[in-house]
């Protein structure tokens, strides 16, 4: 019999889902929600109102923050908006003017727009240490007195493994570095504690529902308290005064790192968004997943199907992964029999969120061992 949940947490009708489609897609794109047509409209509508309605902006924006910090258990003045994780990393390692004989622990499987910023700089003198031992474990151990940041994303993007951040803390804390995470493949069903880390980021447009444009900074202002960017714009400034004789001084919060304007229609979404799923408790959306999670890695060990991702739910997310070269035409297959995957870097993965039931596994089951049959 089933372990998975037989109904679904959120009414698959609140969301614009395909007819007749399994969607198990979390991971890559979440279907987007009705209720987000009201938002943009509004959007359209605040836009369109001069100076008045760029102060509706601004509200919905503020809004937000303090939405957010209520997801992740912090501060409203300790949330900021980027565009994307990529750019917010960047603007934290080049505050920290990396020099020399220091040194930044990276795993070798990490995300790119995580680890890519490193990388990018040519002839760079610090060092990248990217750790071939791919667990908690293996990332402290990689830490030393000349480590000057710890980077990890909370859930794998590869293979949905689920880190221990504290394990993490302690070894940042032991040599005094800072420890800055990606809760982009968590946020939204797992709950979050952002204040382990020093600084943290997310997308928007997967499990937290909303949509691509804007991704969430954290910085932990009790833990940094004197944090200054070296890159700023109009919006991340504390004065509108029209000289700068006196040099320029930031906003005295995360909205420093916002230094342009905020994709503000992207903010609208999320808002609408983290309104929707403040009707949950994460733990309880947390317990709904893993009851998809492990119900699907179950029955692929029954079929002697290998997967990439670790059984216990306590070390993985709401993805599970197979890691194997026909990859690609599994997920072409699965999708012709309608039942929507993720696909990449020589992976299949299936993920789950509240719009998913029990029924979506036996379908993800059903399309998968059809499209492992022989031709």
């Amino acid at each position: 019999m089933s372990s998975s949940p037989i109904r679904p947490l959120f009414d698959p009708a609140d969301f614009r889902i395909p007819a007749n489609v399994s969607h198990v897609c979390a991971g890559g794109e979440t279907p987007f929600l009705l209720r987000h047509d009201e938002a943009l409209a509004r959007y359209a509508h605040d836009k369109s109102q001069g100076a008045p309605g760029r102060e509706a902006q601004e509200a919905v924006l503020e809004r937000a923050r303090e939405q957010m910090a209520a997801l992740w258990g912090v501060r409203p003045d300790e949330i900021g908006w980027v565009s994307n994780v990529a750019e917010g990393v960047s603007l934290v390692l080049d505050s920290l003017q990396l020099k020399q004989g220091d040194n930044v622990c990276v795993m070798a499987s990490e995300y790119p727009s995580v680890v890519a910023p490193l990388l990018a700089r040519p002839q760079a003198e610090y060092e990248t240490r990217r750790v071939s031992r791919c667990s908690s474990e293996g990332l402290a151990a990689a830490v030393d007195e000349h480590t000057r940041a710890v980077l990890v994303s909370y859930v794998s993007y590869l293979n949905g493994e689920r880190f221990d951040l504290q394990v993490l803390r302690q070894a940042a804390d032991a040599v005094g570095a800072l420890l800055i995470v990606d809760f982009t493949q968590a946020s939204g069903y797992l709950p979050i504690m952002a204040s382990i880390t020093d600084f943290a980021f997310s997308a928007s447009y997967k499990w937290m529902l909303g949509m691509t444009g804007t991704a969430t900074a954290y910085w932990n202002r009790q833990r940094v308290p004197d944090w200054r960017p070296i890159s700023a714009g109009w919006h991340s400034l504390a004065s509108d005064a029209t000289g700068y004789d006196n040099g320029i001084k930031l906003r005295p919060d995360a909205m420093r790192f916002t230094r342009g304007n905020p994709s503000h229609a992207s903010l609208y979404v999320l808002s609408s968004a983290l309104d929707y799923l403040s009707g949950f408790d994460p733990a309880r959306i947390q317990a709904h997943v893993h009851g998809l999670t492990t119900d699907l890695l179950s029955r692929l060990a029954k079929h002697g199907i290998a997967s990439s991702t670790p059984e216990d739910p306590a070390h993985h997310g709401a993805s599970v992964c197979l890691s194997r070269p026909d990859a690609h035409e599994l997920h072409t297959r699965m999708g012709k029999a309608d039942v929507l995957t993720w696909n990449g870097r020589g992976r299949l993965r299936i993920s789950f969120h509240g719009y998913n039931c029990g029924a979506d596994v036996d379908r993800v089951e059903s399309a998968l061992l059809d499209a492992l049959a022989p031709r």
